[in-house]
């Protein structure tokens, strides 16, 4: 926080000297919401993004990185932290080994086992487009699905409307015979989970795959070393463009961008999505737009999959994970112990919010539209542990220690003037011991879910290395949650 004896007209002029000025009626509003939450002479830096991010709406963004990366990130994505992955196409039909089935059988390294699979159990004739007619959806209610999402408090969810086979979710233009309105469900998929998800809270998003596996328009561009641009003007960016404007989605998650950020015309396609698209103002973006801008360009960095890095970055990022262990398509081969369990996805969890990203976890529906009570169930509990611990959650900030400096397995955050720690084991003791925070006679401990205060003593004498909190004695079925409780902290240093 900023605090201070500021003034309002000094606020004002103070945005006003920048290149363009904030909406004085926008100042006035946030501001007020800033007083009657935090009281006079505290500036949030909640209020001075929201403020910046209202000054730069009206800048033109050039096809350049330097100008497209000073575009602040729209608010909702940091105060979101949870989202859902929907990973779903033709691969859902064999669901075998993965959603890279296709490659894996006729790519340029072919696997062994997806070889003899469809040797023992499909005729030599038979293509990989013919599953297609088997991806049918007929158990795919929109309204459910999102219910369930509802349900697991997640604040946005990302489908893939194409992924590296090519099959396109929705009635694309230019996929035609390749398309879930012309073959498999007949249904405009991503259009439908659209208008559930938008009569929710949740935000809509969509992962879109640049490059197709098999595609001859790629095949030849990237033959000619990618000097020719046919695939791309011709198919993956008329794509773009249409999913953004008949769906609206507030997340493009790009992917498959093997080939250069010229080649894709990336720089160009961002120009227009936050100059002129219908969610110009509210969208955001990922960094997987060609080779070599992964971790380095973009709205909202993801780096590679299951991305963790244990401490605080420099720019948001976000881990994108999935349950099943080995397959982010349905895998009707999944053992159990295949399977993350809650405690494992916590533990995920909170050390990704600690150090400032969220967590984007993935589920794949069955070919005929279910799904998996597994994922279900791991959605369900994410939702009610959710209900109990969001405050530590939603909109908070890493702390000045992410994780702490005495006992291993406790991770902070921090929001308004509270600091939370995520406790991942129970300790035998009923007492734990943390090196971080500072504490003063005035100092308070609490477990969100319980109203009772905790006793907490200092460590030493000198007060000066942290506190021991003795947690409470209660039954299983009377604590709060079942896993990964917090403590609120209040009047620590």
């Amino acid at each position: 926080m900023f605090c201070g004896n500021i003034l309002v007209a000094s606020l004002i002029l103070c945005f006003a000297a920048s290149q363009v000025l904030a909406d004085e009626e926008f100042v006035m509003r946030e501001l007020q919401v800033n007083l009657e939450k935090f009281g006079n002479g505290v500036v949030t830096e909640e209020f001075v993004e929201k403020v910046e991010f209202q000054q730069k709406k009206d800048v033109k963004y050039e096809p350049t990185w330097d100008s497209l990366d000073s575009r602040p990130l729209p608010t909702w994505y940091d105060e979101a932290k949870f989202g859902i992955f929907i990973h779903w196409g033709v691969f859902s039909v064999p669901s075998y080994v993965s959603e890279w089935f296709w490659n894996f059988w006729q790519g340029p390294t072919p696997h062994a086992d997806v070889v003899n699979f469809m040797k023992q159990n499909y005729p030599p004739e038979f293509t990989y487009p013919d599953f297609a007619r088997d991806f049918t959806t007929e158990f795919f209610d929109p309204e459910d699905w999102a219910e369930i999402f509802e349900e697991s408090g997640a604040k946005y969810i990302v489908l893939t409307s194409k992924h590296h086979e090519g099959f396109t979710n929705w009635p694309s233009n230019v996929s035609w015979n390749w398309n879930s309105m012309d073959v498999g469900p007949h249904r405009d998929l991503v259009g439908e989970l659209a208008n559930a998800i938008n009569k929710t809270s949740i935000k809509f998003g969509l992962y879109h795959s640049l490059f197709e596996w098999f595609n001859p328009l790629y095949l030849n561009d990237q033959a000619a070393n990618f000097s020719t641009r046919k695939y791309v003007t011709d198919k993956t960016m008329p794509e773009l463009y249409e999913i953004v404007n008949n769906y609206k989605p507030e997340v493009v998650w790009s992917d498959g961008d093997s080939g250069p950020v010229e080649y894709w015309n990336s720089t160009g396609f961002l120009a227009w999505l936050y100059n002129e698209s219908p969610v110009k103002d509210t969208v955001v973006t990922n960094d997987r737009w060609g080779n070599g801008c992964a971790c380095h360009h973009g709205g909202y960095y993801t780096c590679q999959d299951r991305y963790n890095p244990g401490k605080l970055q420099n720019h948001k990022w976000e881990n994108c994970m999935t349950i099943d262990r080995r397959s982010w398509g349905y895998r009707r081969d999944a053992l159990l112990d295949d399977y993350l369990t809650i405690e494992e996805i916590l533990r995920t969890f909170t050390s990704t919010i600690s150090c400032g990203g969220n967590m984007l976890m993935n589920v794949g529906p069955t070919k005929d539209g279910i799904i998996a009570p597994i994922f279900q169930e791991r959605l369900r509990q994410m939702g009610s542990w959710l209900k109990v611990n969001g405050e530590a959650v939603y909109s908070s900030k890493p702390w000045r220690s992410q994780n702490d400096s005495l006992t291993d397995g406790i991770w902070y955050t921090a929001k308004d003037k509270a600091v939370y720690a995520f406790v991942l084991s129970w300790p035998k003791t009923n007492q734990i011991s943390l090196g971080s925070p500072l504490a003063n006679d005035k100092s308070n401990v609490m477990m969100l879910g319980l109203e009772d205060n905790l006793k907490w003593s200092y460590l030493n004498i000198e007060k000066s290395d942290g506190v021991r909190i003795t947690l409470p004695t209660l039954p299983p079925d009377k604590l709060p949650c079942k896993w990964a409780w917090v403590l609120k902290l209040t009047g620590f240093d």
